[in-house]
């Protein structure tokens, strides 16, 4: 399917779609509400929130099971670490078409949260290493403690990356640089992974959670349809030609605009814009 039909069939489906909000229990994370934001925190401190597949399993039924009144989400974790990447003592052994399988539902949940319906902010202290590192990439708005370190190991242990590390890190810090990270084993410290663009934000120590709540709150505030386009719209049109992706934008801007929830917040704009310079609101 050609990139300029997938985004609008995305579009349609986005309008139409009715999330049941359906909840599970779980073992590896722990969910809480606060109004229209939810809160999703990695809960393997003993194991520095490595990634199994009960976890991997978890997060997927997570962050495609919220309800409408889910806005904005919070991505923490428990303990001293955000993650420590993929869950070694379970995949040491497996064989080369079960690693390809797991790479690739790695890949699918992944992809689930970066063009997901809402946006995700992440927390992120200690390591945020491996396929915690790819994690963390999947989300929108990246957060650092100062006792955060960004590390690809994988080379060191005689694997590769398999959680999309080749596409998002690469993109973010280019694949030069991502090749000499891998091959050196280097570690970035929270001061250099923000300058990389790996976290947005430098929190002061403690204080990752609160400014992350803060921010999660900002964009809730924003039309949904708005936050949806923004997700899903503006990778996709980096990937198109530029003919397509100006095509694209028009397209994006046009259906986002047509929504009701556009036109009331256009009116109180102007309105209160016209209040505040004495005009008389039409």
């Amino acid at each position: 399917m050609v990139p300029l039909a997938a985004m609008v069939i995305y579009l349609i489906r986005y309008i139409q779609q009715n999330e049941s909000g359906a909840r599970m229990r779980y073992e590896f994370l722990k969910l809480q509400y606060d109004g229209p934001l939810a809160h999703v925190e990695l809960n393997r401190p003993a194991k520095r929130n490595a990634i199994n597949d009960a976890l991997l399993d978890e997060l997927d039924a997570a962050f495609t099971g919220f309800g409408e009144n889910v806005r904005a989400v919070v991505l923490t974790a428990a303990g001293a670490h955000f993650c420590a990447g993929l869950d070694l003592a379970e995949n040491s052994t497996r064989a080369p078409i079960d690693v390809l399988r797991t790479s690739q539902r790695w890949h699918r949940v992944f992809q689930r949260m970066q063009f997901s319906d809402r946006p995700i902010v992440t927390v992120m202290q200690g390591a945020v290493i491996g396929g915690g590192l790819e994690l963390a990439l999947a989300t929108h708005a990246r957060i650092a403690e100062p006792d955060a370190f960004f590390q690809l190991p994988e080379a060191r242990r005689g694997i590769f990356v398999g959680g999309g590390a080749s596409v998002r890190v690469a993109r973010l810090i280019g694949a030069d640089r991502m090749t000499e990270m891998m091959l050196s084993g280097r570690s970035y410290s929270a001061e250099e992974g923000q300058r990389l663009g790996l976290a947005h934000y430098m929190a002061e120590a403690g204080g990752g959670r609160e400014m992350a709540v803060q921010l999660a709150r900002r964009m809730a505030a924003n039309a949904s349809l708005s936050n949806w386009a923004a997700i899903n719209a503006v990778s996709r049109i980096h990937d198109m030609s530029m003919s397509d992706g100006l095509f694209t934008e028009s397209l994006t801007a046009a259906l986002t605009q047509s929504g009701a929830d556009a036109h009331i917040r256009m009116r109180e704009f102007l309105d209160g814009a016209r209040a505040q310079d004495g005009t008389e609101p039409r």
